[in-house]
Protein backbone atom coordinates (compact mmCIF):
# COMPACT_ATOMS: atom_id res chain seq x y z
CA UNK A 1 0.00 0.00 0.00
CA UNK A 2 1.27 3.43 -0.87
CA UNK A 3 1.17 6.44 1.40
CA UNK A 4 -0.11 9.09 -0.98
CA UNK A 5 -2.16 11.80 0.68
CA UNK A 6 -5.85 10.91 0.96
CA UNK A 7 -8.52 13.60 0.64
CA UNK A 8 -10.70 13.72 3.79
CA UNK A 9 -13.91 13.23 1.80
CA UNK A 10 -12.56 9.96 0.37
CA UNK A 11 -11.22 8.32 3.53
CA UNK A 12 -14.31 6.21 4.21
CA UNK A 13 -14.60 5.02 0.59
CA UNK A 14 -10.92 4.14 0.47
CA UNK A 15 -11.17 2.25 3.78
CA UNK A 16 -14.15 0.33 2.37
CA UNK A 17 -12.37 -0.53 -0.89
CA UNK A 18 -9.20 -1.54 0.98
CA UNK A 19 -11.04 -3.94 3.30
CA UNK A 20 -11.14 -7.54 1.96
CA UNK A 21 -14.44 -8.05 3.81
CA UNK A 22 -16.08 -5.64 1.36
CA UNK A 23 -15.81 -8.25 -1.40
CA UNK A 24 -17.73 -11.57 -1.63
CA UNK A 25 -14.59 -13.76 -1.82
CA UNK A 26 -12.62 -11.63 0.68
CA UNK A 27 -9.49 -11.46 -1.52
CA UNK A 28 -6.28 -9.68 -0.53
CA UNK A 29 -6.49 -6.06 -1.68
CA UNK A 30 -3.62 -4.03 -3.12
CA UNK A 31 -3.93 -0.28 -3.54
CA UNK A 32 -2.00 1.68 -6.16
CA UNK A 33 -2.05 5.47 -6.20
CA UNK A 34 -1.45 7.48 -9.37
CA UNK A 35 -1.49 11.22 -9.90
CA UNK A 36 -5.22 11.10 -10.63
CA UNK A 37 -6.62 7.86 -9.22
CA UNK A 38 -6.70 5.28 -6.45
CA UNK A 39 -6.74 1.77 -7.90
CA UNK A 40 -7.75 -1.31 -5.88
CA UNK A 41 -6.64 -4.74 -7.10
CA UNK A 42 -8.62 -7.62 -5.61
CA UNK A 43 -8.55 -11.07 -7.11
CA UNK A 44 -9.63 -10.87 -10.75
CA UNK A 45 -11.26 -7.47 -10.27
CA UNK A 46 -10.09 -3.87 -10.27
CA UNK A 47 -11.96 -0.88 -8.86
CA UNK A 48 -10.66 2.56 -9.78
CA UNK A 49 -11.80 5.83 -8.22
CA UNK A 50 -10.69 9.34 -9.11
CA UNK A 51 -8.61 11.15 -6.54
CA UNK A 52 -10.26 14.24 -5.11
CA UNK A 53 -7.63 16.61 -6.48
CA UNK A 54 -7.46 19.71 -8.62
CA UNK A 55 -4.60 20.39 -11.02
CA UNK A 56 -4.51 23.10 -13.69
CA UNK A 57 -5.20 20.39 -16.27
CA UNK A 58 -7.38 18.00 -14.19
CA UNK A 59 -10.20 18.73 -11.75
CA UNK A 60 -11.75 15.86 -9.74
CA UNK A 61 -12.43 18.00 -6.67
CA UNK A 62 -16.17 17.24 -6.37
CA UNK A 63 -18.15 14.02 -6.41
CA UNK A 64 -20.08 15.25 -9.44
CA UNK A 65 -16.88 15.82 -11.39
CA UNK A 66 -15.49 12.43 -10.37
CA UNK A 67 -18.72 10.77 -11.47
CA UNK A 68 -18.57 12.51 -14.86
CA UNK A 69 -14.92 11.48 -15.29
CA UNK A 70 -15.72 7.84 -14.51
CA UNK A 71 -18.57 7.87 -17.01
CA UNK A 72 -16.28 9.34 -19.63
CA UNK A 73 -13.53 6.83 -18.86
CA UNK A 74 -15.89 3.99 -19.67
CA UNK A 75 -17.11 5.73 -22.83
CA UNK A 76 -13.65 6.29 -24.30
CA UNK A 77 -12.05 3.01 -23.23
CA UNK A 78 -14.70 0.31 -23.50
CA UNK A 79 -14.73 0.34 -27.34
CA UNK A 80 -11.00 -0.49 -27.45
CA UNK A 81 -10.94 -2.75 -24.38
CA UNK A 82 -14.38 -4.26 -23.71
CA UNK A 83 -12.72 -7.18 -21.96
CA UNK A 84 -11.21 -4.79 -19.37
CA UNK A 85 -13.87 -2.12 -18.76
CA UNK A 86 -16.99 -3.61 -17.18
CA UNK A 87 -19.23 -1.01 -15.55
CA UNK A 88 -19.69 2.06 -13.39
CA UNK A 89 -20.36 1.22 -9.73
CA UNK A 90 -21.63 3.50 -6.98
CA UNK A 91 -20.08 3.22 -3.51
CA UNK A 92 -23.05 3.95 -1.27
CA UNK A 93 -23.61 4.65 2.42
CA UNK A 94 -26.85 3.50 4.03
CA UNK A 95 -28.65 5.43 6.76
CA UNK A 96 -27.02 3.20 9.40
CA UNK A 97 -23.59 4.12 8.05
CA UNK A 98 -22.86 0.83 6.32
CA UNK A 99 -21.14 1.10 2.94
CA UNK A 100 -21.71 -1.17 -0.02
CA UNK A 101 -21.33 -1.55 -3.78
CA UNK A 102 -24.53 -0.15 -5.31
CA UNK A 103 -26.39 -0.56 -2.03
CA UNK A 104 -29.05 1.46 -0.24
CA UNK A 105 -28.38 5.13 0.41
CA UNK A 106 -26.66 7.86 -1.53
CA UNK A 107 -23.42 7.44 -3.51
CA UNK A 108 -20.38 8.74 -1.67
CA UNK A 109 -17.98 7.74 -4.43
CA UNK A 110 -17.98 6.27 -7.93
CA UNK A 111 -15.72 3.50 -9.21
CA UNK A 112 -14.89 2.08 -12.60
CA UNK A 113 -15.14 -1.71 -12.34
CA UNK A 114 -12.50 -3.43 -14.48
CA UNK A 115 -11.15 -6.90 -15.14
CA UNK A 116 -7.63 -7.41 -13.86
CA UNK A 117 -4.84 -8.30 -16.28
CA UNK A 118 -1.28 -9.45 -15.75
CA UNK A 119 1.15 -6.55 -15.29
CA UNK A 120 3.82 -8.54 -17.09
CA UNK A 121 1.69 -8.32 -20.25
CA UNK A 122 1.71 -4.51 -20.29
CA UNK A 123 3.87 -3.48 -23.23
CA UNK A 124 6.20 -1.37 -21.07
CA UNK A 125 7.01 -4.51 -19.07
CA UNK A 126 6.96 -6.97 -21.96
CA UNK A 127 9.74 -5.28 -23.89
CA UNK A 128 12.05 -5.42 -20.88
CA UNK A 129 11.93 -9.22 -20.71
CA UNK A 130 11.30 -10.28 -24.31
CA UNK A 131 11.18 -8.70 -27.76
CA UNK A 132 7.96 -7.96 -29.59
CA UNK A 133 7.51 -10.40 -32.46
CA UNK A 134 6.76 -9.28 -36.02
CA UNK A 135 3.24 -10.66 -35.66
CA UNK A 136 2.71 -8.74 -32.42
CA UNK A 137 4.06 -5.53 -33.99
CA UNK A 138 1.54 -5.88 -36.81
CA UNK A 139 -1.21 -6.55 -34.29
CA UNK A 140 -0.18 -3.48 -32.35
CA UNK A 141 -0.41 -1.31 -35.46
CA UNK A 142 -3.74 -2.89 -36.38
CA UNK A 143 -5.15 -2.08 -32.93
CA UNK A 144 -4.15 1.58 -33.21
CA UNK A 145 -5.46 1.79 -36.75
CA UNK A 146 -8.80 0.26 -35.73
CA UNK A 147 -9.12 2.74 -32.86
CA UNK A 148 -8.41 5.67 -35.16
CA UNK A 149 -10.78 4.39 -37.85
CA UNK A 150 -13.60 4.23 -35.28
CA UNK A 151 -12.77 7.53 -33.58
CA UNK A 152 -15.04 10.56 -33.89
CA UNK A 153 -13.84 13.05 -36.51
CA UNK A 154 -13.46 16.63 -35.23
CA UNK A 155 -13.69 18.96 -38.21
CA UNK A 156 -13.01 22.12 -36.19
CA UNK A 157 -10.49 21.32 -33.45
CA UNK A 158 -10.30 23.77 -30.54
CA UNK A 159 -7.41 26.28 -30.83
CA UNK A 160 -5.83 24.80 -27.70
CA UNK A 161 -5.33 21.53 -29.61
CA UNK A 162 -3.02 23.16 -32.15
CA UNK A 163 0.51 21.78 -32.17
CA UNK A 164 2.08 25.24 -32.05
CA UNK A 165 0.22 26.07 -28.85
CA UNK A 166 1.12 22.76 -27.25
CA UNK A 167 4.76 23.33 -28.19
CA UNK A 168 4.74 26.82 -26.68
CA UNK A 169 3.34 25.57 -23.38
CA UNK A 170 5.75 22.65 -23.16
CA UNK A 171 8.79 24.78 -24.01
CA UNK A 172 7.87 27.30 -21.32
CA UNK A 173 7.67 24.49 -18.77
CA UNK A 174 11.00 22.99 -19.86
CA UNK A 175 12.74 26.33 -19.42
CA UNK A 176 11.66 26.51 -15.78
CA UNK A 177 12.17 22.83 -14.96
CA UNK A 178 15.69 22.28 -16.27
CA UNK A 179 18.86 23.78 -14.86
CA UNK A 180 21.47 26.01 -16.52
CA UNK A 181 23.46 23.02 -17.78
CA UNK A 182 20.53 21.96 -19.99
CA UNK A 183 19.39 25.35 -21.26
CA UNK A 184 21.44 25.01 -24.45
CA UNK A 185 19.46 21.89 -25.32
CA UNK A 186 16.20 23.61 -24.40
CA UNK A 187 17.12 26.62 -26.56
CA UNK A 188 17.96 24.39 -29.53
CA UNK A 189 14.72 22.52 -29.07
CA UNK A 190 12.77 25.78 -28.84
CA UNK A 191 14.22 27.12 -32.08
CA UNK A 192 13.64 23.96 -34.10
CA UNK A 193 10.32 22.96 -32.60
CA UNK A 194 8.85 26.45 -32.95
CA UNK A 195 9.92 26.83 -36.58
CA UNK A 196 8.87 23.27 -37.37
CA UNK A 197 5.40 23.75 -35.92
CA UNK A 198 5.02 27.00 -37.87
CA UNK A 199 6.11 25.37 -41.13
CA UNK A 200 3.54 22.62 -40.65
CA UNK A 201 0.55 24.88 -40.04
CA UNK A 202 -0.90 24.56 -43.56
CA UNK A 203 -0.37 20.79 -43.66
CA UNK A 204 -2.03 20.27 -40.28
CA UNK A 205 -4.98 22.49 -41.15
CA UNK A 206 -5.44 20.52 -44.35
CA UNK A 207 -5.35 17.26 -42.40
CA UNK A 208 -7.99 18.60 -40.03
CA UNK A 209 -10.23 19.46 -42.99
CA UNK A 210 -9.64 15.97 -44.41
CA UNK A 211 -10.78 14.25 -41.21
CA UNK A 212 -7.44 13.27 -39.66
CA UNK A 213 -8.08 15.13 -36.40
CA UNK A 214 -10.15 12.84 -34.19
CA UNK A 215 -11.04 12.08 -30.61
CA UNK A 216 -8.00 9.81 -30.09
CA UNK A 217 -6.51 7.90 -27.17
CA UNK A 218 -4.25 10.84 -26.33
CA UNK A 219 -1.83 8.99 -24.04
CA UNK A 220 -0.65 6.11 -26.20
CA UNK A 221 2.60 5.15 -24.47
CA UNK A 222 3.81 1.63 -23.69
CA UNK A 223 2.28 1.64 -20.22
CA UNK A 224 -1.23 1.99 -21.66
CA UNK A 225 -1.15 -1.03 -23.98
CA UNK A 226 -1.52 -4.62 -22.79
CA UNK A 227 -1.40 -7.93 -24.62
CA UNK A 228 -4.47 -10.00 -23.72
CA UNK A 229 -4.68 -13.47 -25.29
CA UNK A 230 -2.01 -12.34 -27.72
CA UNK A 231 -3.91 -9.25 -28.88
CA UNK A 232 -2.72 -5.67 -28.31
CA UNK A 233 -5.33 -3.80 -26.28
CA UNK A 234 -5.37 -0.04 -25.73
CA UNK A 235 -6.56 1.19 -22.33
CA UNK A 236 -6.46 4.20 -20.01
CA UNK A 237 -7.15 6.77 -22.71
CA UNK A 238 -7.40 10.41 -21.61
CA UNK A 239 -10.85 11.09 -20.16
CA UNK A 240 -10.32 14.31 -18.22
CA UNK A 241 -9.59 16.75 -21.06
CA UNK A 242 -11.10 16.49 -24.54
CA UNK A 243 -8.56 18.96 -25.89
CA UNK A 244 -5.60 16.74 -25.02
CA UNK A 245 -7.19 13.84 -26.89
CA UNK A 246 -8.54 15.84 -29.85
CA UNK A 247 -5.46 15.48 -32.02
CA UNK A 248 -4.07 14.40 -35.36
CA UNK A 249 -4.09 10.61 -35.62
CA UNK A 250 -0.40 10.56 -36.58
CA UNK A 251 0.40 12.62 -33.48
CA UNK A 252 -1.46 10.03 -31.42
CA UNK A 253 0.58 7.23 -33.02
CA UNK A 254 3.79 9.23 -32.53
CA UNK A 255 3.66 8.70 -28.75
CA UNK A 256 3.89 4.93 -29.24
CA UNK A 257 6.62 5.25 -31.88
CA UNK A 258 8.67 7.61 -29.71
CA UNK A 259 8.34 5.43 -26.63
CA UNK A 260 9.49 2.35 -28.54
CA UNK A 261 12.36 4.23 -30.14
CA UNK A 262 13.49 5.79 -26.85
CA UNK A 263 13.67 2.32 -25.30
CA UNK A 264 15.91 1.08 -28.14
CA UNK A 265 13.17 -0.78 -30.01
CA UNK A 266 13.40 1.17 -33.26
CA UNK A 267 12.86 -1.94 -35.39
CA UNK A 268 9.50 -2.51 -33.70
CA UNK A 269 8.62 1.17 -34.07
CA UNK A 270 9.47 0.96 -37.78
CA UNK A 271 7.35 -2.17 -38.21
CA UNK A 272 4.41 -0.50 -36.45
CA UNK A 273 4.65 2.64 -38.58
CA UNK A 274 4.88 0.71 -41.84
CA UNK A 275 1.99 -1.57 -40.96
CA UNK A 276 -0.15 1.39 -39.88
CA UNK A 277 0.54 3.26 -43.13
CA UNK A 278 -0.27 0.17 -45.19
CA UNK A 279 -3.53 -0.37 -43.32
CA UNK A 280 -4.60 3.27 -43.51
CA UNK A 281 -3.71 3.66 -47.23
CA UNK A 282 -4.62 7.35 -47.87
CA UNK A 283 -1.73 9.16 -49.52
CA UNK A 284 -2.32 12.01 -47.08
CA UNK A 285 -0.85 9.91 -44.27
CA UNK A 286 2.37 9.45 -46.22
CA UNK A 287 2.48 13.16 -47.03
CA UNK A 288 2.05 13.78 -43.29
CA UNK A 289 5.40 12.10 -42.63
CA UNK A 290 6.69 15.66 -43.02
CA UNK A 291 5.17 16.29 -39.58
CA UNK A 292 6.51 13.15 -37.90
CA UNK A 293 9.80 14.68 -36.63
CA UNK A 294 7.88 17.47 -34.87
CA UNK A 295 5.32 15.01 -33.51
CA UNK A 296 8.05 12.72 -32.14
CA UNK A 297 10.01 15.64 -30.70
CA UNK A 298 6.95 17.07 -28.99
CA UNK A 299 6.04 13.70 -27.50
CA UNK A 300 9.58 13.30 -26.15
CA UNK A 301 9.54 16.87 -24.83
CA UNK A 302 6.28 16.19 -22.99
CA UNK A 303 7.83 13.10 -21.41
CA UNK A 304 10.82 15.22 -20.38
CA UNK A 305 8.49 17.79 -18.85
CA UNK A 306 6.37 15.25 -16.94
CA UNK A 307 9.49 13.42 -15.73
CA UNK A 308 11.06 16.63 -14.51
CA UNK A 309 7.86 17.63 -12.72
CA UNK A 310 7.71 14.27 -10.96
CA UNK A 311 11.36 14.57 -9.96
CA UNK A 312 10.70 17.96 -8.38
CA UNK A 313 7.64 16.72 -6.49
CA UNK A 314 9.37 13.57 -5.23
CA UNK A 315 12.70 15.30 -4.54
CA UNK A 316 14.43 12.38 -6.26
CA UNK A 317 16.71 13.52 -9.13
CA UNK A 318 16.57 11.39 -12.27
CA UNK A 319 18.55 11.32 -15.53
CA UNK A 320 15.52 10.13 -17.50
CA UNK A 321 14.00 13.59 -18.16
CA UNK A 322 17.30 14.79 -19.64
CA UNK A 323 17.41 11.70 -21.84
CA UNK A 324 13.98 12.53 -23.22
CA UNK A 325 15.06 16.14 -23.72
CA UNK A 326 18.07 15.07 -25.77
CA UNK A 327 15.93 12.62 -27.69
CA UNK A 328 13.46 15.37 -28.55
CA UNK A 329 16.19 17.52 -30.06
CA UNK A 330 17.63 14.59 -32.02
CA UNK A 331 14.34 14.08 -33.87
CA UNK A 332 14.61 17.56 -35.35
CA UNK A 333 18.04 17.21 -36.94
CA UNK A 334 17.86 17.74 -40.68
CA UNK A 335 18.65 14.75 -42.88
CA UNK A 336 18.60 14.24 -46.64
CA UNK A 337 16.20 11.41 -47.43
CA UNK A 338 17.38 8.24 -49.15
CA UNK A 339 15.76 5.94 -51.69
CA UNK A 340 16.85 2.31 -51.55
CA UNK A 341 15.62 0.02 -54.31
CA UNK A 342 15.72 -3.75 -53.87
CA UNK A 343 14.99 -6.00 -56.82
CA UNK A 344 15.16 -9.67 -57.64
CA UNK A 345 13.01 -12.60 -58.61
CA UNK A 346 10.50 -14.16 -56.24
CA UNK A 347 12.26 -16.03 -53.45
CA UNK A 348 15.43 -13.90 -53.55
CA UNK A 349 14.71 -12.45 -50.11
CA UNK A 350 13.83 -8.89 -51.09
CA UNK A 351 11.19 -8.26 -48.44
CA UNK A 352 13.15 -9.91 -45.64
CA UNK A 353 16.16 -7.75 -46.47
CA UNK A 354 14.06 -4.58 -46.85
CA UNK A 355 12.40 -5.12 -43.46
CA UNK A 356 15.79 -5.56 -41.81
CA UNK A 357 17.28 -2.49 -43.50
CA UNK A 358 14.35 -0.09 -43.04
CA UNK A 359 14.99 0.81 -39.37
CA UNK A 360 18.68 1.46 -40.03
CA UNK A 361 18.50 4.59 -42.18
CA UNK A 362 16.48 7.75 -42.57
CA UNK A 363 14.65 9.75 -39.94
CA UNK A 364 13.14 8.03 -36.93
CA UNK A 365 11.85 5.43 -36.81
CA UNK A 366 13.43 4.46 -40.12
CA UNK A 367 12.45 4.25 -43.76
CA UNK A 368 9.02 3.74 -45.26
CA UNK A 369 9.03 0.18 -46.61
CA UNK A 370 6.94 -0.17 -49.76
CA UNK A 371 6.43 -3.79 -50.84
CA UNK A 372 4.80 -4.53 -54.18
CA UNK A 373 3.09 -7.66 -52.84
CA UNK A 374 1.33 -5.64 -50.16
CA UNK A 375 0.47 -2.81 -52.54
CA UNK A 376 -1.15 -5.36 -54.84
CA UNK A 377 -3.23 -6.73 -51.95
CA UNK A 378 -4.34 -3.20 -51.05
CA UNK A 379 -5.17 -2.44 -54.67
CA UNK A 380 -7.61 -5.35 -54.67
CA UNK A 381 -8.89 -4.74 -51.11
CA UNK A 382 -7.47 -8.06 -49.95
CA UNK A 383 -5.96 -9.06 -46.62
CA UNK A 384 -2.22 -9.61 -46.35
CA UNK A 385 -2.36 -13.40 -46.69
CA UNK A 386 -5.39 -13.66 -48.99
CA UNK A 387 -4.48 -15.31 -52.28
CA UNK A 388 -5.45 -13.20 -55.28
CA UNK A 389 -6.90 -14.56 -58.54
CA UNK A 390 -4.95 -14.61 -61.79
CA UNK A 391 -6.75 -11.42 -62.88
CA UNK A 392 -4.76 -9.54 -60.23
CA UNK A 393 -1.53 -10.40 -62.03
CA UNK A 394 -2.23 -9.13 -65.53
CA UNK A 395 0.16 -6.65 -67.12
CA UNK A 396 -2.34 -3.87 -66.43
CA UNK A 397 -2.66 -4.82 -62.77
CA UNK A 398 1.11 -4.98 -62.33
CA UNK A 399 1.47 -1.56 -63.96
CA UNK A 400 -1.10 -0.20 -61.51
CA UNK A 401 0.88 -1.65 -58.59
CA UNK A 402 4.08 0.03 -59.77
CA UNK A 403 2.21 3.30 -60.26
CA UNK A 404 1.06 3.11 -56.63
CA UNK A 405 4.64 2.58 -55.52
CA UNK A 406 5.84 5.51 -57.61
CA UNK A 407 3.21 7.85 -56.17
CA UNK A 408 3.86 6.79 -52.57
CA UNK A 409 7.63 6.91 -52.99
CA UNK A 410 7.50 10.43 -54.38
CA UNK A 411 5.16 11.61 -51.62
CA UNK A 412 7.39 10.22 -48.87
CA UNK A 413 10.60 11.61 -50.35
CA UNK A 414 9.01 15.05 -50.79
CA UNK A 415 8.01 14.83 -47.13
CA UNK A 416 11.69 14.30 -46.28
CA UNK A 417 11.21 10.65 -45.34
CA UNK A 418 13.43 7.86 -46.67
CA UNK A 419 11.95 4.99 -48.66
CA UNK A 420 12.93 1.40 -49.31
CA UNK A 421 11.02 -0.05 -52.28
CA UNK A 422 11.05 -3.79 -52.83
CA UNK A 423 9.61 -5.35 -55.96
CA UNK A 424 10.78 -7.65 -58.74
CA UNK A 425 11.81 -4.58 -60.76
CA UNK A 426 12.32 -6.76 -63.83
CA UNK A 427 11.26 -4.16 -66.37
CA UNK A 428 13.99 -1.64 -67.31
CA UNK A 429 11.41 1.13 -67.72
CA UNK A 430 10.07 0.54 -64.22
CA UNK A 431 13.58 0.64 -62.77
CA UNK A 432 14.36 3.88 -64.57
CA UNK A 433 11.12 5.55 -63.48
CA UNK A 434 11.46 4.84 -59.79
CA UNK A 435 15.20 5.62 -59.70
CA UNK A 436 14.47 8.99 -61.33
CA UNK A 437 12.49 10.00 -58.24
CA UNK A 438 15.74 10.34 -56.33
CA UNK A 439 16.97 13.03 -58.70
CA UNK A 440 13.59 14.75 -58.78
CA UNK A 441 13.41 15.01 -54.99
CA UNK A 442 17.10 15.42 -54.12
CA UNK A 443 17.22 12.07 -52.36
CA UNK A 444 20.26 9.83 -52.13
CA UNK A 445 19.97 6.60 -54.14
CA UNK A 446 21.13 3.03 -53.72
CA UNK A 447 19.93 0.15 -55.91
CA UNK A 448 20.46 -3.51 -54.97
CA UNK A 449 19.70 -6.57 -57.09
CA UNK A 450 19.61 -9.95 -55.34
CA UNK A 451 20.98 -12.87 -57.36
CA UNK A 452 19.91 -16.39 -56.37
CA UNK A 453 20.16 -19.64 -58.39
CA UNK A 454 16.91 -20.95 -59.85
CA UNK A 455 16.78 -24.11 -57.73
CA UNK A 456 17.10 -22.12 -54.49
CA UNK A 457 14.44 -19.63 -55.60
CA UNK A 458 11.96 -22.42 -56.25
CA UNK A 459 12.79 -24.17 -52.99
CA UNK A 460 12.27 -20.97 -50.97
CA UNK A 461 8.98 -20.13 -52.67
CA UNK A 462 7.65 -23.67 -52.19
CA UNK A 463 8.36 -23.48 -48.45
CA UNK A 464 6.61 -20.15 -47.85
CA UNK A 465 3.80 -19.92 -45.31
CA UNK A 466 1.80 -16.88 -44.20
CA UNK A 467 3.42 -14.58 -46.74
CA UNK A 468 1.92 -11.72 -48.70
CA UNK A 469 3.48 -13.03 -51.91
CA UNK A 470 1.34 -15.35 -54.05
CA UNK A 471 4.36 -16.53 -56.08
CA UNK A 472 4.70 -20.24 -56.77
CA UNK A 473 7.55 -22.27 -58.33
CA UNK A 474 5.68 -21.93 -61.64
CA UNK A 475 5.76 -18.14 -61.26
CA UNK A 476 9.52 -18.32 -60.66
CA UNK A 477 9.90 -20.32 -63.88
CA UNK A 478 8.09 -17.57 -65.76
CA UNK A 479 10.27 -14.88 -64.16
CA UNK A 480 13.45 -16.72 -65.11
CA UNK A 481 12.49 -16.17 -68.74
CA UNK A 482 12.25 -12.40 -68.31
CA UNK A 483 14.58 -10.20 -70.28
CA UNK A 484 15.99 -7.89 -67.61
CA UNK A 485 17.80 -5.63 -70.06
CA UNK A 486 20.76 -3.52 -68.93
CA UNK A 487 21.12 -3.80 -65.15
CA UNK A 488 23.42 -1.23 -63.59
CA UNK A 489 22.32 -1.95 -60.01
CA UNK A 490 24.70 -3.34 -57.41
CA UNK A 491 24.33 -7.13 -57.54
CA UNK A 492 24.52 -9.17 -54.37
CA UNK A 493 24.75 -12.94 -54.07
CA UNK A 494 21.75 -13.67 -51.84
CA UNK A 495 21.92 -17.46 -52.05
CA UNK A 496 23.66 -17.92 -48.71
CA UNK A 497 22.64 -17.22 -45.10
CA UNK A 498 20.51 -14.12 -44.67
CA UNK A 499 22.99 -12.63 -42.21
CA UNK A 500 25.60 -12.54 -44.96
CA UNK A 501 23.22 -10.87 -47.41
CA UNK A 502 22.34 -8.29 -44.78
CA UNK A 503 26.02 -7.64 -44.05
CA UNK A 504 26.78 -7.04 -47.73
CA UNK A 505 23.78 -4.76 -48.14
CA UNK A 506 24.65 -2.71 -45.06
CA UNK A 507 28.25 -2.40 -46.26
CA UNK A 508 27.02 -1.05 -49.59
CA UNK A 509 24.68 1.43 -47.93
CA UNK A 510 27.46 2.63 -45.66
CA UNK A 511 29.56 3.25 -48.74
CA UNK A 512 26.78 5.30 -50.34
CA UNK A 513 25.37 7.21 -47.38
CA UNK A 514 25.54 7.27 -43.62
CA UNK A 515 23.25 4.87 -41.75
CA UNK A 516 22.47 4.61 -38.09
Amino acid sequence: MTTAQIAPQQRDAIAFLTNPASYPSMPPVERIDTHGAHVFLCGSDVFKIKRAIRYPYMDFSTLEKRHAACVRELEVNAPNAPMIYKSLVAITRAYDGRMAFAGDGDPVEWAVHMTRFQERDVLANRIVSEPISDKEAKGLADAVYAAHAAAVVIQQPPPAAQISRVATDVLAALTSLFGPEDQTIVAGLRARLTSGATDLSDLLLRRARDGHVRRCHGDLHLGNIVFIDGHATLFDAIEFDETLATIDTLYDLAFLLMDLDHRDHRATANAVLNRYLWRSQPLSNIEALAALPVFLALRAAIRAMVGAQKAVLSAHPSSEPRGYLQRALSYLHEEVPALVLIGGLSGSGKSTLASALAPSFGRAPGALHLRSDLERKALFNADEFERLPASAYTAAATAAVYDRMLVKTQAALRAGHSVIADAVHADPGERTAIAALAGATGARLASLWLDVPANILMERVAQRKNDASDATPQVVEQQLAYGLGPLDWTRLDASGPFEETLRMAMSHLHANFDTR
